[in-house]
């Protein structure tokens, strides 16, 4: 069954905590955690002393997904914080593998994540030393955006690409009932949904909804 990864950056913030706790038992299997810089992407989020602060609130895995410059300079930090996977994005401009290299050094999984414009080809050198792909089917920044269709090409690519690999494909923006199938037909192992999630009544309702792909 698809893994569900609720983005708390459409959760609300002035009770983060009982919101992480209430989608724990609703079902989720990760909670996915956005650091945005207002370099990297035009948007400011978290640090770690959040993530550090929230991570009593779950015992899922924690997936740090760092849309940041310079993401080397801050994975120990987010690794003290708490965090399980911390995903880093190619077109960062630093050293991919050194810092992929450094998440593991932290003893924490190591994700790569790829913008809607990005070739998938530039993950290939990269492959053997990661646990995560995270392909962004919106552009990164701000929640609430449409699926772009576009990464359901991408996801086919990169399940052919790491067949017989031990690494998730992650799928990340506009996530809903509709686009929710498409995606694990395509392959994704774990679907990151924030409003569609976080907006519904139900969290639970929504987390089933999207586990059974209907």
């Amino acid at each position: 069954m698809t893994l569900i990864a609720p983005s708390i950056l459409s959760a609300d913030f002035a009770h983060l905590g009982q919101e992480i706790k209430k989608v724990s038992k609703a079902g989720a299997d990760w909670i996915h955690i956005d650091v945005m810089d207002g370099h990297f992407v035009p948007n400011l989020t978290i640090g770690p002393c959040v993530v550090q602060d929230i991570r009593s609130y779950s015992a899922l895995p924690f997936d740090v997904h760092l849309m940041i410059t310079n993401p080397q300079d801050y994975i120990q930090a987010f690794a003290k914080a708490g965090a399980d996977y911390i995903t880093v994005h190619i077109e960062a401009d630093t050293d991919i593998e050194k810092t992929l290299s450094l998440i593991k050094k932290e003893g924490k999984k190591a994700g790569l994540s790829v913008k809607p414009d990005t070739n998938i080809s530039r993950l290939i050198p990269f492959i053997p030393f990661i646990d995560l792909i995270l392909i962004m089917s919106v552009e990164p920044g701000f929640g609430g955006q449409s699926f772009m269709p576009t990464a359901l090409e991408k996801i086919v690519t990169v399940k052919e690409l790491t067949k017989r690999k031990n690494i998730f494909i992650s799928v990340d923006g506009g996530i809903n009932q509709l686009t929710a199938p498409a995606c694990q037909l395509a392959g994704a192992d774990i679907l990151v949904a924030g409003s569609y999630i976080f907006k519904n009544a139900s969290y639970q309702k929504a987390i089933q909804t999207l586990k059974e792909g209907k």
